[in-house]
């Protein structure tokens, strides 16, 4: 038995299920011949370290923004874009722009496939990262106690499944080394760190402990070694076809670019595929958030690997973005004035984006707080007008399908829908 469990463990395999291996893998095994069904897929990238929504997507039409950060505000947008004023905000409705270097985003946004969300964040209060991350991705605000993430209940029940069974091995995905909290919970779901890692190393041993998985007399001893080697088996198949993005698509070389690229190779592979995460740090720009200029800095760093590798994915799906949906989330917002260090603290209400053939993009939602003192939350922080839930529940309702929305939020059966999906 010992022998058994360093074996898995040693695999190079990341599953995280309920027990020991997951249920789903031996029952969902699609024949090479037999692609499955095109499914509706949710993907959520997670932006760990609470980045500064307002130097994000911009509010030029708001004179203040402008009197709270006199050094690190994005200028004002120009009729061009010459190589003079690169570093001023891309226009998106007359007051709010996108930073520049979210410039590969434009075209999208324009397209209607991509749609921002303002002021948008928990009601919790937190300036905690763990307690606001913990928070957003339980989909409970305030709620400690819940033991589950809220991209897990998402999940729609399959037909005639029990629950906690699903249709494949990699119905549910995050791209890194471990499980994060928005996927643990009763439906199984893969910690994936690289595509082309998920294997057993020593192919002898593995037939070896795969014929011993099968003798056994012990069904849950037989059904989890069986589960294990079918799913390295799907991977193989996986592995086995050379990969090209399309369309001429660049992904950049960083964490996340990487991470949508092996997303969008597991879409492009049709094995069923429904919701998938993946995260990127470091937006915790407390100092030197931005440098001499916009165009350069912690912040323009991030946001340049950020805005390729979505227009990436996007340009790489083409068509299969009829079928995807990409949100993304922070813990919270930030200071809505600079402080000392050429930075933001840790603020409240935030940004997202919402990518899409279904979204109904080209459009800037949420009501605007405004940012004279007397608007601001608690005198510092651009003020909460729209729940995440409200942007998650959409999707998890109108996208994936799934109307159970009290079930995926606990508490909050009653969200306010921002009419998104078309």
């Amino acid at each position: 038995m010992a022998t058994r469990r360093i074996f898995l463990k040693s695999s190079a395999m990341a599953m995280v299920g309920i027990g020991s291996t997951p249920l789903w893998l031996s029952r969902a095994l699609y024949a090479a011949d037999a692609p499955s069904p095109r499914k509706k897929i949710l993907v959520a990238i997670f932006q760990r370290g609470a980045v500064d929504g307002l130097n994000v997507v911009v509010p030029h039409g708001e004179q203040a923004y402008y009197d709270l950060r006199p050094t690190i505000a994005i200028p004002r947008p120009n009729n061009t874009r010459s190589d003079s004023n690169l570093d001023a905000a891309i226009d998106l409705d007359g007051f709010f722009g996108l930073h520049p270097s979210l410039a590969p985003l434009k075209p999208i946004y324009d397209a209607g496939h991509l749609a921002v969300v303002e002021a948008v964040g928990s009601p919790d209060p937190t300036r905690s990262h763990f307690d606001a991350q913990d928070f957003m991705e339980s989909g409970t605000p305030g709620r400690k106690a819940t033991s589950d993430g809220w991209l897990n209940r998402a999940l729609p029940l399959q037909a005639g499944a029990k629950p906690g069974s699903t249709a494949s091995p990699v119905r549910a995905v995050s791209m890194g080394p471990e499980l994060p909290r928005s996927l643990r919970g009763r439906n199984d779901a893969l910690a994936v760190n690289n595509l082309n890692d998920f294997q057993v190393r020593d192919p002898r041993g593995a037939s070896t402990f795969e014929s011993m998985y099968g003798s056994t007399a012990d069904k849950v001893l037989n059904g989890t070694g069986r589960e294990t080697f079918d799913a390295v088996k799907l991977m193989r198949s996986i592995q086995a076809q050379s990969y090209t993005p399309a369309s001429g698509a660049l992904y950049p070389k960083g964490r996340l670019g990487q991470s949508m690229m092996q997303i969008a190779r597991l879409i492009k592979a049709d094995v069923g595929l429904e919701v998938a995460f993946t995260d990127v740090g470091g937006w915790d720009t407390h100092v030197n958030e931005v440098g001499a200029k916009p165009t350069v800095g912690q912040l323009a760093n991030l946001l340049n690997e950020f805005g390729q590798a979505l227009a990436a994915f996007y340009q790489d799906l083409g068509d299969r973005m009829a079928d995807v949906a990409v949100v993304t989330m922070s813990e919270f917002g930030r200071t809505a004035k600079e402080n000392g260090n050429r930075g933001t603290d840790h603020g409240h209400a935030n940004v997202m984006f919402v990518m899409g053939g279904d979204i109904r993009g080209g459009k800037v939602y949420g009501d605007w707080p405004g940012m004279q003192n007397e608007q601001l939350y608690e005198n510092r922080d651009l003020n909460l007008t729209t729940d995440f839930r409200d942007v998650l529940g959409e999707l998890v309702t109108l996208h994936l399908g799934n109307r159970q929305v009290a079930t995926v939020f606990p508490g909050y059966d009653r969200p306010q829908f921002r009419g998104l999906i078309v």
